[in-house]
């Protein structure tokens, strides 16, 4: 069900990354979930592990994103629970844990706020002051390559260019997991392979990184490979969405 990336690399290193002490597995546990009728994931039971990039493929439709939602602790399941570090991920209000960030497919921006407030306002909700969250914001704007767009209202940008301000704000508050759904679907080859590369940056420090792709390159550079077909985990070396091909 799973394979390790055969044509993964050795993460970049960056010294500026503080390291963070692990906690174990993001454990899933005979996860299911029913919408309408329909099982939109069957009895999954696996491991999300610290230190490495693992990515998650499949058709659409198959689960990848309800997956991550279940595994982010903002949708409950059916049956089964996730947990992390001893406790459930799932609160009771849809709210993730303080150890989790995401990346949305939909991005999550608010459009009428800029791109530097767009990060500064996570960071704010963790408890930086104004002054040290925008300064932050710019620094993870920065590493993606849009600080010059700090003052620029979300809705006057691209698509890549939105994109890239929803990695700066997941990765501006060093979590512990980081959830990417298709993070890079709207990245040109050379932006696509730097997202990769701060991925892999974060999981060096420690985090559990899981990406939601549909993307053979995201899929060939990752250390763990998961398919899904219709809400069910088969094995990623009888798929072409496992092997990269």
């Amino acid at each position: 069900m799973t394979t390790t990336g055969r044509h993964a690399i050795e993460p970049p290193v960056d010294p500026t990354v503080d390291p963070i002490t692990a906690h174990g597995d993001l454990e899933l546990e005979d996860i299911s979930l029913n919408v309408g009728g329909r099982w939109a994931l069957e009895r999954l039971t696996l491991g999300l592990h610290p230190g490495e990039v693992t990515s998650l493929s499949g058709p659409s439709g198959s689960g990848k994103t309800t997956l991550l939602s279940i595994a982010g602790g903002i949708v409950k399941p059916t049956t089964g629970f996730a947990s992390y570090a001893g406790r459930h991920m799932w609160l009771g209000d849809g709210d993730p844990r303080h150890e989790v960030a995401f990346v949305l497919q939909v991005y999550g921006l608010v459009p009428i706020l800029s791109a530097r407030e767009n990060v500064a306002i996570a960071l704010r909700a963790r408890g930086l002051s104004p002054r040290d969250a925008d300064e932050r914001a710019d620094e993870e704007l920065t590493r993606f390559f849009i600080g010059d767009l700090g003052d620029r209202q979300v809705e006057e940008l691209s698509g890549g260019q939105m994109q890239r301000v929803a990695c700066a704000r997941a990765f501006a508050v060093s979590p512990e997991i980081l959830l990417a759904d298709e993070p890079t679907s709207e990245l040109d080859e050379g932006n696509r392979e730097h997202v990769m590369d701060q991925l892999r940056i974060e999981a060096a420090r420690g985090a559990i990184v899981v990406v939601a792709t549909h993307d053979p390159a995201v899929v060939e550079v990752s250390d763990r490979t998961l398919v899904l077909d219709e809400g069910r985990l088969v094995p990623a070396e009888d798929s072409a969405y496992g092997s990269g091909r």
